[in-house]
């Protein structure tokens, strides 16, 4: 089915990742999680510029992540995994100042709705890439604090795999906002299964070995049927990685160097494009350049 009729269905009320999901052998988890994102692109940051309630919990939400985080530290970068349209990320970082800022997510025109809106409200330096959770295009312990909003969400059944790699790019604290599963009661709990969401998130770090320093409900949820949980996990004994550049290509994980049009690794030998000044580095994005450093084309810098 091509994106116009999803789109359609889309506008007549049918959830799209439910839709999907009971198409047998259509269509990966990733490709329906990022149609069904891409086709709500703009609504959240419309929804928020134009109901003053809802602004109002994004202020309460993100001044309440922000406590959790100066608590832990004071961090030199901060990142949103699955930032969607920056209205988490946007909120959060007003609560900070001079910190290296980036953001991922599988959806590029929830990007350029989220460049529009981190500009409306003065963050217009945030690095913003197109990512995938599985392959996270970041260096191993490059931004001292990772945290997720509702992102892993969707993605019941694949949390191991997601966590190793949040784990891997985290330098100092991995910071969940996820479905509080495990706290709910069971119709809270058939709902989630219903939708697929993830869960067991505390229990499957613990098998990973990571150490889990808060796990609650947390103070604020946008949806009483869906409540939101705070796991904190610490990341010891790691030294800081001094990269002014944190980006990487996500195949090889290797260091990447960007100019205006385009990114390379000269480790990898990939390159990958740029538009509107946003990183496009999911794999599928990859271009084999075995010769493009001989050629004198890549241009070695960090904006």
């Amino acid at each position: 089915m091509i994106p116009s009729e999803l789109k359609k269905l889309f506008n007549k009320g049918i959830n799209i990742i439910k839709y999907l999901k009971e198409k047998e052998n259509i269509l990966t988890s990733d490709e329906i999680i990022e149609i069904s994102y891409d086709l709500q692109a703009g609504s959240y940051t419309k929804n928020l510029l134009n109901n003053e309630e809802l602004e109002q919990f994004y202020i309460d939400y993100t001044n309440e992540l922000s406590k959790e985080i100066k608590v832990l530290c004071t961090p030199y970068s901060i990142m949103e995994a699955g930032i969607g349209e920056a209205s988490t990320f946007a909120n959060t970082l007003d609560n900070f100042a001079n910190i290296k800022s980036y953001g991922f997510d599988i959806s590029f025109s929830r990007l350029l709705f989220a460049k529009q809106y981190l500009k409306m409200k003065g963050h217009g330096t945030v690095e913003l890439s197109t990512g995938n959770l599985y392959d996270i295009p970041f260096l191993d312990n490059s931004i001292d604090i990772v945290y997720t909003s509702h992102t892993i969400e969707p993605n019941g059944g694949n949390e191991v795999k997601i966590l190793k790699e949040l784990y891997r790019v985290t330098n100092k604290y991995l910071i969940l906002l996820e479905p509080a599963y495990e706290l709910s009661n069971n119709l809270i709990k058939e709902r989630m299964d219903y939708h697929g969401y993830c869960k067991n998130l505390k229990k499957h770090a613990e098998s990973l070995g990571y150490k889990i320093i808060k796990y609650k409900l947390f103070k604020y949820s946008a949806n009483e049927q869906n409540p939101t949980a705070i796991i904190i996990i610490e990341k010891n004994n790691i030294e800081k990685n001094n990269i002014e550049c944190p980006l990487a290509c996500p195949k090889f994980k290797t260091q990447i160097y960007k100019n205006e049009h385009y990114l390379y690794s000269d480790d990898s030998l990939y390159v990958y494009p740029r538009i509107k000044d946003i990183n496009l580095l999911r794999k599928e994005n990859a271009i084999l350049a075995t010769n493009f450093d001989d050629s004198g084309a890549c241009y070695k810098s960090c904006i």
